[in-house]
């Protein structure tokens, strides 16, 4: 499934990252200086990254009280871009209180059955979200990932053959990546335009 194509209409103002707080919710182990989370921070240096005090231990409820504190630090609606275990806890943390959240863009979500959480992630997005995943990604098959993503109520997109989504997949800075993220922010301040009319 490919992503959805927004459309600015007549002239309305097209939202742009800069409108909202985006927070970097990187998975397992961080994600180091070449990873496309990292050179996003690098490329856009407004986004913020969730620092978690031990990245070696998936721990779902610490990392997602940890994303709460976060997110309670300021009151600016907030975009996550998540990776791998970072997308389940942005998952976990929405089916406890969604908050300031207002979209979520879920790359290479890591697999809740292999860390016995799927019963807690089954939760379905209230803002819009988008699941990337990969056809040989080691850690959750594309067929999982698009069955997650609608679990969520995510658009799924298959990003092709680029493993884990991760430094190894030597995506540099991933523009695609950061085209999904700018179609995704589109939805994101249409709908809350909508909301608010």
């Amino acid at each position: 499934m490919g992503k959805t194509t927004a459309r600015n209409q007549g002239s309305s103002v097209v939202p742009r990252i800069a409108d909202f707080r985006v927070l970097v919710v990187p998975g397992l182990d961080g994600s180091g200086p070449e990873h496309w989370q990292s050179r996003w921070q690098r490329l856009y240096p407004a986004f913020e990254r969730v620092e978690q005090d031990r990245w070696d231990v998936a721990d779902l409820p610490v990392w997602s009280a940890r994303l709460q504190e976060v997110l309670a630090q300021d009151v600016r609606p907030t975009v996550i871009v998540a990776h791998s275990f970072g997308c389940l806890t942005t998952v976990h943390r929405v089916g406890i209180d969604a908050g300031r959240i207002v979209g979520a863009l879920l790359v290479a979500p890591a697999d809740p059955e292999k860390f016995k959480v799927a019963d807690v992630v089954q939760v379905r997005l209230p803002f819009p979200s988008v699941v990337i995943g990969s056809t040989d990604d080691p850690w959750m098959s594309a067929e999982r990932a698009e069955h997650w993503a609608g679990v969520w109520g995510a658009e799924f997109v298959n990003a092709g053959a680029v493993g884990h989504i991760n430094t190894a997949s030597g995506l540099g800075d991933w523009v695609a990546g950061q085209e999904v993220l700018a179609e995704l922010v589109k939805r994101v301040g249409n709908r809350n335009s909508v909301a608010s009319t």
